[in-house]
């Protein structure tokens, strides 16, 4: 009985020692947010949420999380792809919005601006150009931002233990999640998808269903629906120019190590992290902020200027190409 009851109470503290262990909030050992000199967006961390490791950093004991003691793990080669899928997008997205919104702001009509549409076609719409140029850097960066996450989630379980560990509470009162928490390039990154994905349905996928080619669908084709079902019209291009401009300057900014970090001057959504900065860091972080988002205002603007200012106004288009146009908005429900 002695020996039964002396072998109950190291059981029973194991036990409880595992439960307790269930409530306690996973958090990797890395150098304080105080320190780190790798400027990021608010609760943005490269090692973390992006799988980049700062040169600085490259040469230390502990590897970032994703990555072997080389840094050529599986976040490594994915948060590449990313990121240079990006940079590809950028060509066909600057000769789009010349095409779309600068050109009509020069020219101040829809006609004219035309021509220019049909020629720079010829660069990113062949049957060679636009895999390249459009669909495979998109499939890429949204792809390997997808991948991302779920291997990151894996990750998280694999460390930290199965579902179980995750049901409780976390030590601060919030529910815990093997979910890496998002950023907000890339909130906005799933909601440009979105509008992107039904900018692409409309002007491209559908008049190639419905007519077998998308030759007649250009700026009088955007003109008529604007005309036509104006409230669509706004919610849908408000939408994709502020998301999409905000994104890609955002996400650009983070690529090229500009984008400045909010922590310690704006309210982070994570109210259990207190970051202390001292006011001249403050101050530059946010003059650094406010740079970033200007330009963000800036290329919001100009692709607006044209597109919203112009294209929108063009009024609606008659005749035979304006039944086309007609019959195409009423295909997808208009």
């Amino acid at each position: 009985m002695a020996d039964t009851g002396g072998a109950s109470a190291p059981d029973s503290w194991r036990d409880s020692q595992a439960i307790s262990l269930h409530h306690i909030d996973p958090a990797p050992i890395e150098s304080p947010a105080a320190e780190r000199d790798d400027l990021l967006l608010p609760d943005d961390v490269i090692d973390d949420e992006e799988g980049y490791t700062p040169k600085d950093r490259r040469s230390g004991t502990a590897a970032a999380p994703g990555l072997s003691g080389t840094g050529r793990g599986a976040i490594y080669y994915l948060t590449r792809i990313q990121k240079y899928s990006s940079y590809a997008m950028s060509l066909f997205t600057t000769l789009h919005i010349s095409n779309v919104s600068l050109i009509p702001a020069a020219t101040r009509s829809v006609d004219a601006s035309e021509t220019y549409l049909l020629m720079t076609r010829e660069i990113y719409q062949t049957s060679i150009s636009e895999p390249l140029l459009v669909i495979l850097p998109f499939v890429a960066h949204v792809g390997s931002g997808v991948a991302l996450r779920l291997l990151r989630r894996a990750q998280n379980v694999r460390r930290y233990g199965g579902a179980g560990l995750w049901a409780g509470q976390g030590s601060h009162g919030h529910t815990a999640s093997p979910w890496p928490e998002m950023s907000y390039i890339s909130i906005s990154g799933y909601a440009f998808t979105i509008f992107y994905s039904g900018h692409v349905l409309m002007n491209r996928l559908l008049p190639l269903a419905v007519e077998g080619d998308s030759s007649n669908v250009g700026l009088a084709y955007i003109a008529h629906g604007f005309a036509k079902h104006p409230a669509v019209s706004w919610l849908a291009y408000i939408g994709l120019i502020g998301i999409g401009a905000g994104h890609m300057v955002w996400g650009t900014a983070k690529w090229l190590g500009l984008a400045p970090s909010t922590r310690g001057w704006l309210k982070p959504r994570n109210k259990t992290v207190s970051v202390v900065v001292d006011r001249k860091t403050r101050r530059q972080r946010r003059r650094r902020w406010l740079s970033v988002q200007g330009t963000a205002v800036v290329v919001a603007a100009l692709w607006a200027v044209g597109g919203l200012g112009v294209v929108a106004r063009g009024g609606p288009t008659s005749g035979w190409l304006g039944a086309l146009y007609d019959n195409l908005y009423a295909k997808a429900g208009l």
